[in-house]
């Protein structure tokens, strides 16, 4: 089964390697998909992940993706524009789901606005947010817990990863988190979150 991995904001591909070696280890297929706040625009970044989807669709197999912050947001806009594309499962791995709190406290402000070229910007845009499509492919969020809480963090006293509360990774009010003890950076590399990913695919070989 091929596995397309999406990494997070000003994040490059380097930081899924370890998710994606513990993948093809394991008989997965895994690919990525690599943007640039500095260099692309939002559509542009868009367009090709909606392309590298087509493409994969055009295989007529069962495909896993694996999104960690933004990167899930991004597959949440894509997917949309390829409905032939077998999904087997969608694995976000923090990603705000909400518009998280801290985005308006960095996005919104310089250097952040210049660095992230308007993508940060969305995150702290209620309108961009109402106008993601809904999903339709099955999904999974996993929500990371070891992040800083009390009276003195953003966070209050709410679950969180350091950079997104779990409150915030949530589609609905139905939606139950599956929480892993890791930051935010990190929650790729938890051996707990590959076994999870991996419960969730199913063997690599079915369709």
């Amino acid at each position: 089964m091929r596995v397309l991995l999406a990494h997070g904001l000003g994040r490059s591909r380097m930081s899924l390697f370890l998710l994606g070696s513990r993948l093809a280890a394991a008989g997965y297929a895994p690919d990525y998909f690599s943007y640039s706040a500095l260099t692309e625009s939002h559509g542009a970044i868009v367009a090709r992940l909606v392309g590298q989807l087509r493409a994969l669709a055009a295989n007529e197999e069962d495909v896993g993706l694996v999104g960690h912050s933004f990167g899930g947001l991004l597959f949440r806009e894509a997917l949309a524009y390829a409905p032939r594309l077998q999904v087997k499962h969608l694995v976000m791995l923090g990603t705000p789901n909400q518009p998280p709190r801290l985005a308006e406290r960095i996005y919104t402000h310089l250097p952040f606005r210049l660095l992230r070229r308007g993508l940060g910007l969305r995150l702290a845009s209620k309108k961009w947010y109402s106008s993601l499509p809904a999903l339709t492919v099955p999904y999974t969020i996993i929500s990371g817990t070891r992040g800083w809480y009390g009276r003195l963090s953003p966070f209050e006293f709410e679950l969180n990863d350091g950079i997104v509360a779990v409150s915030e990774t949530v589609l609905s009010q139905s939606d139950r988190p599956i929480l892993v003890p890791a930051l935010h950076t990190f929650i790729m590399n938890k051996r707990m979150t590959y076994d999870l990913i991996v419960k969730k695919l199913g063997p690599p070989h079915s369709r």
